[in-house]
């Protein structure tokens, strides 16, 4: 077949299937026109899921009438100077315009700042009309009809409209999480999904955009995160780690300001919460990488969701350092969810679900009869009533004096020291079930869980013997040969030190082999070859040996498990203090090894809410 030139139709819808992935890819490219035009306010609307109708209109500078025929031109940008590697806009390829109007019908309408009047260019399935003079607000607004009429057989790999539409809304918010002084308002169909205001300047007005994000409970169970190192910023609030999520999508990663799916900030934000989390949940965390643009290419793809660092090991650290060091450095804290589903359990109505004979302030509907009433039987006038109306407060306490503890409540026998009642988790005050300790502060109720309590302190204790000094190695009897590509001997070679710290000794073997003489004494018998494979492929991926490290926790956690104070055992008053104080000195004790919660806190005005004493 002759070699011929492709016709600029052809060469555009190519592109269109380079960067219009589905309506939410052309959403973000119009979002991002518009952010660099310095827009105050962007309306985004939809119909269809986006596949009828995207409409995104904005009060930036706006486009000049001689210019919009470049606009709707292939590599043509207004965003990039000189210099390739120097890029500070959203957008700066010169193809989103171009390819949109390749594969659907497309209206740019726009008036520059100052002028007297707009003007608009169509460019209808490749096909260019205008520009020609138009009615305009200061700003622009480009609308897109019949995405992809022109290139049909992409319409067979659409979602619902359902799924298009929540992409669409998801491209949004990561967007607006980045730029919280703009506003941003989101319609499809008749209704308004979503409707950011504008924000203040600074932390809080970033703090504000993410509770209207990501939830209010977030910005409640947040970390404040700030740490540089070596010309790279990372600024992020990050969830407690007792709170958390089923899946990732609530990450939200960026690098001067753009919106990224990058693997290597998902996995150092996993490895980071590698200890406190159970394996199927998921942090929130949303991360401001901040660095010169010439150490990160984010050209890689047409879409600019992937970035490439220059020093892609400099950035998992920083992100798994500092968030390391804000959870150590935030103490003990429980999730504020917890203690709301605690208390909305103990709500009238809440468990509506529970047998008969199960009367008001047990859960039953307010709609039940309430339990023991005789028709034509008053109180007021029975001759059994008490000499004073209701029962006084000092009757009260008679009469609960009289009764039976139903809990082990020996810990609350004498007062609570007042220094004990002012610490995070306050004084024991008794056990209940032989496993949850009941603590008071001045101001809440603490329950805590004394075998996820302690399996965390043990835990925490092991890692800290494991990784302060090398671990015993057993040598083995004869060296195993451990076969592999020469780029994973070189890469173990390098790690070598590191390796033997954590008592694996590995040397190289020919060019293509490595020579294991000690395995941790810890692991016992193990497959060795499998291993030191897994090892090269991470040290392959991000650089790092953890599959080593990750393994001795592991192996630390089941001996915390085991070796931990049991369910089922009764404390002394001291010893429950003596666990309180140590969860409140060890960083990552609101959760145990497998990431449940190891206490919960309930505060005193919520006590009283429940009560209807507030």
């Amino acid at each position: 077949m002759p070699i011929r030139q492709l016709t600029d139709t052809m060469i555009n819808q190519i592109a269109a299937g380079e960067v219009i992935e589905r309506p939410a890819s052309v959403v973000k490219e119009l979002v991002e026109n518009a952010l660099d035009a310095g827009a105050g306010r962007i309306e985004v609307a939809t119909a269809g899921g986006g596949l009828n109708l995207i409409r995104v209109i904005d009060d930036g500078s706006g486009i000049a009438e001689d210019e919009l025929p470049l606009a709707v031109a292939r590599h043509c940008t207004s965003k990039l100077s000189n210099d390739i590697h120097d890029i500070r806009s959203l957008g700066f390829r010169g193809e989103a315009l171009p390819s949109i109007g390749a594969v659907a019908r497309l209206v740019i309408r726009s008036r520059v700042r100052g002028a007297g009047s707009g003007s608009e260019i169509r460019v209808d399935g490749g096909s260019l009309s205008g520009p020609q003079p138009a009615p305009a607000n200061p700003g622009t607004m480009v609308e897109v009809r019949d995405l992809f009429f022109a290139t049909p057989a992409r319409l067979k790999f659409m979602k619902g409209e359902r799924a298009e539409t929540s992409a669409v809304a998801d491209t949004v918010k990561r967007i607006a999480v980045a730029f919280p002084q703009v506003r941003f308002t989101l319609t499809g169909g008749e209704r308004t999904r979503l409707d950011l205001p504008a924000e203040a300047q600074g932390p809080d007005g970033m703090l504000g955009r993410l509770a209207r994000v990501l939830g209010s409970e977030f910005a409640e169970n947040a970390l404040a995160v700030e740490a540089e190192r070596e010309g790279v910023g990372l600024s992020a609030r990050i969830s407690i780690p007792s709170f958390t999520r089923a899946n990732a999508l609530h990450q939200y990663a960026y690098v001067n300001g753009r919106p990224v799916r990058d693997r290597q900030v998902a996995a150092a934000i996993r490895a980071a919460y590698a200890d406190v989390l159970p394996r199927d949940r998921h942090a929130v965390a949303a991360l401001f990488l901040t660095l010169d643009p010439a150490l990160v290419d984010v050209n890689v793809h047409p879409a600019k969701a992937d970035v490439r660092f220059r020093d892609p090991g400099l950035v998992r650290g920083l992100i798994i350092g500092a968030i390391r060091q804000s959870l150590a450095e935030a103490g003990i804290r429980p999730a504020t969810s917890a203690a709301s589903e605690l208390l909305e359990a103990f709500r009238p109505g809440a468990g509506a679900g529970r047998p008969a004979g199960s009367g008001p302030g047990h859960g039953a509907p307010a709609s039940w009869p309430r339990p023991f009433a005789v028709p034509g039987f008053d109180p007021a006038r029975s001759p059994h009533r008490p000499l004073v109306d209701g029962f006084a407060e000092a009757g009260q306490a008679a009469f609960f004096a009289a009764a039976e503890p139903s809990a082990d409540a020996r810990a609350a026998a004498p007062d609570a020291p007042a220094e004990l009642l002012r610490t995070p988790l306050g004084a024991a005050r008794a056990q209940v079930h032989e496993n949850y300790i009941v603590a008071q502060t001045t101001d809440s109720l603490v329950i805590v869980d004394q075998h996820a309590a302690h399996e965390r302190l043990v835990y925490e204790a092991l890692k800290t013997a494991i990784h302060a000094r090398p671990l015993p190695a057993q040598l083995l009897l004869l060296p195993e040969i451990v076969d592999m590509a020469e780029d994973d001997a070189d890469r173990l070679a390098r790690h070598a030190d590191t390796l033997r710290h954590f008592g694996l000794g590995l040397e190289r073997f020919g060019p293509g082999a490595v020579a294991v003489r000690e395995t941790p004494a810890m692991l016992g018998e193990t497959d060795t070859a499998a291993l030191v494979r897994d090892l090269a492929d991470e040290i392959a991926e991000s650089d790092t040996a953890d599959t080593l490290k990750n393994r001795l926790d592991r192996i630390a956690a089941t001996m915390a498990c085991h070796g931990s104070v049991r369910s089922g055992r009764r404390l002394k008053a001291e010893e429950m203090n003596a666990l309180l104080r140590q969860m409140e000195a060890t960083p990552g004790s609101a959760t145990c090894n497998h990431g449940r919660p190891t206490y919960i806190e309930l505060r005193l005005a919520d006590i009283e809410r429940l009560f209807g004493r507030r």
